[in-house]
């Protein structure tokens, strides 16, 4: 009887053991965060025969920007989460952010003052809705509660959120705040995508992924006037779409992305070509402001890994730039690219190293509407003699363990704000992030 009972005891006795075995704790609930990021950039003179209300400053000047921002998350109950963010806010970038198509610091977009200001950065709900399994194990971090996600899932984002945080990303050129610098080089300068003067809005955005594809949409509100604080709740006359499509894919056993934008925003814009019929001697693009605009535009996003310690990326954008620029900067052409490397081939694996190059350019109307003397939001020299703005932007991140890094970096700017009469000009950089 023994030996009869003891080919079942054998079966048994995983399946016993697996129901005294204690369970998986939980993930934790809480996400809890913080960032601080102070930066110091200067330049010095430049050639410059003649300067308008929006050039760069053509003088030595040296300016500091700080941010911080506290980052909470709370899982709800399964898939869905809800997140807020804090952000303390000081000081000016330089020339006060004009003068230039690709301003060189990243974080004073958001920034209007040299007396610290506290406000909402986002405040939005996530939803995610797996579609199979195996799920595999996401870490928290900001803006992220550890928990478990699938390849095939639908995620579903609402409330205040910068458009960047879900559309355009790229692994070596995304965050300004310890990657490059340059606008130009962590998002697609031609994308005009709708925020307020800080870069963040309210909207929407749905998102299916499946295995190596993904596939977003999203729309945003417009700001109610040109990069200003407040936004437009004429949600019928002012409101912008975008939609990307993503295949992630491996080329020699390393990873590689490619990502295809197309947006079309609605908003109370000028027309260039109006402003230069209405005034051409001094045209004014806001005089010509009507509900409804319409301007649309395509992006480029790619990546690849050469090895595990260098990756290259590649981005280029495209407006038909027919009415005024208004919330993001003033380009309607652009081609990016460049190189993010570690630092382990000299024994600081923790470090990056990047070298970028940008090169970006206007239509012919706002082309026209600058050289008549007209003025955009950023640029305007009282005339122009067009050529495209290039810039080069390298930097070194020498990292502080996981608390942060210290970077150094240098900037080099052609034809300012699209003009060859003016410049070039250098401007270097200081800049220290930490985090928790």
């Amino acid at each position: 009887m023994t030996k009869r009972l003891l080919p079942f005891a054998c079966l048994c006795l995983p399946v016993a053991l697996a129901a005294q075995a204690p369970e998986a704790p939980a993930p934790e609930p809480w996400s809890l965060h913080a960032q601080l990021t102070y930066q110091l950039q200067g330049h010095g003179g430049f050639t410059a025969p003649y300067e308008g209300d929006n050039s760069l400053q053509d003088r030595r000047e040296v300016r500091g920007s700080y941010t911080t921002t506290f980052f909470v998350g709370r899982r709800l109950w399964e898939g869905t989460e809800l997140y807020t963010n804090a952000e303390a806010f000081a000081g000016a970038g330089v020339s006060r952010v004009l003068g230039l198509a690709a301003p060189p610091n990243g974080e004073t977009y958001r920034v209007d003052s040299t007396t610290l200001k506290v406000g909402l950065a986002r405040l939005f709900l996530r939803q995610t809705w797996n579609l199979g399994e195996p799920t595999e194990a996401v870490a928290d971090g900001p803006n992220q509660v550890a928990t478990r996600q699938s390849r095939r899932r639908v995620v579903l984002t609402a409330g205040k959120l910068s458009g960047t945080d879900i559309f355009d990303a790229n692994t070596y050129s995304h965050d300004a705040r310890t990657q490059f610098n340059n606008w130009s080089l962590w998002a697609n300068a031609a994308w005009d995508y709708p925020a307020d003067t800080r870069g963040y809005t309210w909207g929407v955005a749905l998102e299916w992924l499946h295995d190596d594809w993904a596939l977003r949409a999203g729309s945003l509100m417009e700001p109610r006037e040109a990069n200003q604080l407040e936004l437009d709740h004429d949600v019928r006359h002012a409101h912008g779409e975008v939609i990307e499509l993503e295949h992630d894919y491996e080329l020699g056993g390393q990873k590689g992305a490619l990502r295809l934008l197309a947006f079309q925003n609605h908003a109370r814009m000028g027309s260039y070509g109006e402003a230069l019929a209405l005034a051409p001697a001094a045209p004014d693009v806001t005089a010509t402001r009507t509900p409804g605009r319409a301007k649309h535009g395509f992006g480029l996003n790619a990546e690849q890994a050469v090895t595990p310690d260098l990756g290259l990326f590649l981005r280029a954008g495209w407006n038909d730039g027919k009415t005024e620029s208004w919330a993001f900067t003033e380009v309607e052409r652009t081609l990016s690219m460049g190189l993010s490397a570690s630092g382990r081939a000299w024994g600081r694996g923790g470090d990056r190293v990047g070298l970028g190059f940008a090169a970006n350019g206007l239509n012919q109307d706002h082309r026209d509407y600058l050289a008549a003397g007209g003025y955009g939001f950023m640029v305007g020299d009282g005339r122009l003699a067009y050529r495209a703005e290039r810039v080069l932007d390298a930097y070194y991140a020498l990292a502080l363990g996981s608390f942060g890094s210290f970077s150094l970096e240098v900037q080099r700017f052609e034809h300012l704000a699209f003009n060859r009469d003016r410049g070039p000009a250098t401007l270097c950089g200081l800049r220290l992030h930490l985090q928790l």
